[in-house]
């Protein structure tokens, strides 16, 4: 049985690491304000950008080019998971990487050869410990990622793609819809998804941009250079969602953590005090056996 010393100490020891649960709480949430506010800074962006496209792609008409590029027979596929470069976050790095795994053996079941990027350094180490080849890994900005990243990552991937080294990427992250939950999703990067081009171009009528405007370089070549810029935008938003989705899944981690540590500090206290009793009936026991053996 535990004395009361070694009670006591458990609950300092406990007690200090509820302290700093609860700072890793406040600094999360803190950092999760900041994140929200980018994302909700940055879907204008997008959606003007797709609003261009729509515009420069009816303009256009039917153009082939290598971003829009869909190959009949898809032979290799390369994934992206975006994860965070630190842990204690609870189960937001395992979720992505668990879904990551379930699509390469989707994949692999039908013959497709799975290449592997990388963004943060959890998903870099998992994949590396699993002895994975890794054509690239991104790290360092997991928490606050700049438009310089998505960037770097995008033309990376859109090289593969280009030099047909791939026939398509898929990106898996956490978007988030709150603190408490962050939805796991799988989007194809490349070739870029017709849809898109489709939606874009409805989104164009419904504002009324057809007016007639002058192209001054050619539409196509407009639009040449508007599909990359897409394919970074979309990086950047996944890559916002995930910095969001991480600090919300750190800050419900850490408030359970702070939650368990106190009810453990409750439980050990109790059993503290029910010790100290113990002790002193014991000795209470002791004095009243000995005045006892004097008198006797």
């Amino acid at each position: 049985m535990a004395t009361v010393q070694d009670l006591k100490r458990r609950i300092r020891s406990v007690g200090n690491t509820e302290k700093i649960t609860k700072a890793f709480e406040l600094v999360a949430s803190a950092r999760l304000r900041r994140a929200e506010s980018r994302i909700d800074a940055m879907r204008p962006y997008a959606d003007r950008m797709l609003e261009l496209m729509g515009i420069t792609a009816q303009a256009a008409g039917s153009v082939r080019l290598p971003l829009l590029e869909r190959r009949e027979n898809v032979s290799s596929v390369a994934l992206l998971p975006i994860t965070a470069d630190r842990g204690l976050a609870g189960a937001f790095n395992a979720q992505v990487l668990r879904r990551a795994f379930a699509l390469e053996r989707e994949l692999r079941r039908d013959g497709v050869e799975v290449k592997w990027l990388a963004s943060g350094r959890r998903g870099r180490s998992t994949l590396t410990f699993r002895r994975y080849e890794l054509i690239q890994a991104w790290q360092g900005f997991s928490e606050r990622p700049e438009y310089a990243d998505a960037q770097a990552i995008a033309q990376r991937a859109s090289e593969l793609y280009a030099n047909q080294e791939v026939d398509r990427v898929v990106v898996i992250y956490n978007r988030y819809k709150s603190p408490l939950v962050q939805l796991v999703t799988v989007q194809d990067l490349l070739p870029i998804p017709e849809k898109v081009i489709e939606r874009s171009e409805g989104e164009a009528e419904r504002a009324d941009l057809r007016s007639d405007f002058i192209y001054e370089p050619e539409p196509e070549q407009i639009l040449e250079r508007l599909l990359p810029v897409y394919v970074e935008t979309e990086l950047y938003r996944a890559l916002l969602e995930s910095a969001a989705s991480e600090q919300g899944a750190r800050m419900t981690a850490m408030r359970n953590a702070s939650k368990n540590a106190g009810e453990l500090i409750s439980n050990l206290t109790l059993a503290m005090n029910r010790a100290r009793q113990a002790e002193i009936t014991q000795e209470i026991l002791e004095v009243v056996a000995g005045a006892d053996a004097l008198t006797g």
